[in-house]
């Protein structure tokens, strides 16, 4: 049964709305990867969901989104299907749905699609769905099919690398807009892994810090050293500078020049924007930074349902999800003090717990942010008073900075 809510008061500040509604259609997955955060870390609440999202909870997302909408009198709304694996939910109810979207929502607002998927289960029917309504995927993908197969494996501990290829190819002769998710492969050879993907033809890729927390990144750094993931980034950030075009995007390192360029980052792992963002997981449940599994068991929950909660009550919660979705999290009182402090803004959320203190750390990651950061200042040549002018003659005159994008990588 949905509690239906008429009228719902328009927040004073208008700003303060969802932009993304990412729907958790899938709570379990066909693959076992080691360093999923939803199924291997420290999180269990997907084992009391059901395996795939009810009809009336989508019909649910539909109506407080159609609700929300009606009041803030936005342009456009993006429903991201996400998991788990997504495809787990068949194509034939996919596009059910997706027509249910339209026939709900249309009137209001442009409804955009995406999914993000591991690409196993992709095949000409799904292929078929995906065009017929224009739907952007982001594909995880790890590299060359030995480090892919060590990390993404089947629960039998079968590799997945060449149904994920497959289904890449599906999708490039098909010309549906995708980017591939990388988790950097901490140790591995970085420009074997960025040439890779330069051969399979991918024109969009993003490579992901893995989630890690200060209770458990000791054993990665004794292993890797002090800065793997700036040892990965910055020989590809040098090829793609002097070598590459700018028809080959490397978002995350775009994100870093944009930001060092005085403007905004587009992903919430970079410069602590406001991702404007609801997960609603198969039971309905809303949650607002699905990460924070890493974390911790629950730390991910609200307590609030789509079945009797508006995205407006989600505003109203005193919790660091509705301040984390709508204005971005207070940096900590190491990072406040950093040169970088506007730019790298304390990275990705979840990087900066512990037990100990919560959320007021640095990044685990801070030295190779840093460590990229001072490279790509130099190559650009772009001092910090440069940033800082720049970011105040943009702050008066541009418009509000995109909503973060998001790639999820179970």
């Amino acid at each position: 049964m949905i509690e239906r809510h008429r009228n719902p008061e328009l927040p004073r500040n208008q700003k303060n709305y969802i932009t993304q509604v990412i729907l958790k259609v899938a709570s379990r997955c066909n693959l076992n990867c080691s360093y999923c955060y939803v199924f291997n870390m420290a999180d269990s609440t997907w084992k009391d969901r059901p395996p795939l999202m009810p009809d009336e909870v989508f019909e649910a997302a539909l109506q407080r989104t159609l609700e929300q909408c009606q009041v803030t009198r936005q342009d456009t709304i993006l429903l991201a299907f996400h998991g788990g694996e997504p495809c787990l939910l068949g194509p034939e109810r996919f596009d059910a749905w997706c027509r249910r979207a339209r026939a709900v929502l249309s009137d209001t607002v442009q409804v955009n699609f995406g999914m993000q998927t591991n690409g196993t289960l992709l095949n000409a029917r799904w292929v078929q769905i995906l065009r017929k309504h224009r739907v952007s995927v982001g594909l995880s993908m790890d590299g060359p099919k030995d480090i892919h197969d060590s990390v993404r494996q089947t629960h039998s501990q079968q590799g997945s690398y060449d149904q994920v290829e497959r289904g890449l190819k599906l999708l490039q002769r098909a010309e549906i807009p995708y980017g591939v998710g990388c988790v950097i492969p901490l140790g591995a050879d970085p420009l074997r892994v960025h040439a890779h993907f330069l051969d399979l033809g991918c024109k969009q890729v993003t490579y992901l810090m893995p989630h890690y927390t200060h209770d458990t990144i000791d054993p990665i750094r004794q292993r890797y050293g002090p800065t793997p993931c700036a040892d990965f980034l910055i020989p590809i950030f040098d090829k793609w500078w002097f070598e590459g075009t700018m028809d080959f995007q490397i978002n995350n390192l775009k994100d870093v020049a944009r930001v060092i360029m005085g403007g905004q980052s587009h992903s919430e792992a970079i410069g602590n924007g406001p991702p404007q963002y609801v997960f609603i997981e198969a039971d309905g449940e809303m949650e607002g930074l699905d990460n924070l599994r890493a974390c911790g068991n629950g730390m991910a929950r609200i307590k609030l349902n789509v079945r009797n909660s508006t995205f407006f009550d989600l505003l109203r919660t005193e919790t660091m999800h509705a301040q984390a979705i709508f204005e971005g999290m207070p940096l900590s009182a190491i990072c406040q003090n950093c040169k970088e402090s506007q730019t790298c803004a304390g990275g990705h959320l979840a990087h900066r717990y512990s037990t100990a203190r919560g959320f007021d750390n640095p990044s685990v990651w801070c030295p190779d942010l840093l460590r990229l950061f001072t490279h790509v200042r130099a190559r650009m040549d772009v001092s910090f008073e440069e940033t800082h002018h720049l970011r105040e003659t943009r702050a008066a005159n541009s418009a509000p900075a995109p909503p973060s994008t998001l790639i999820h990588y179970s």
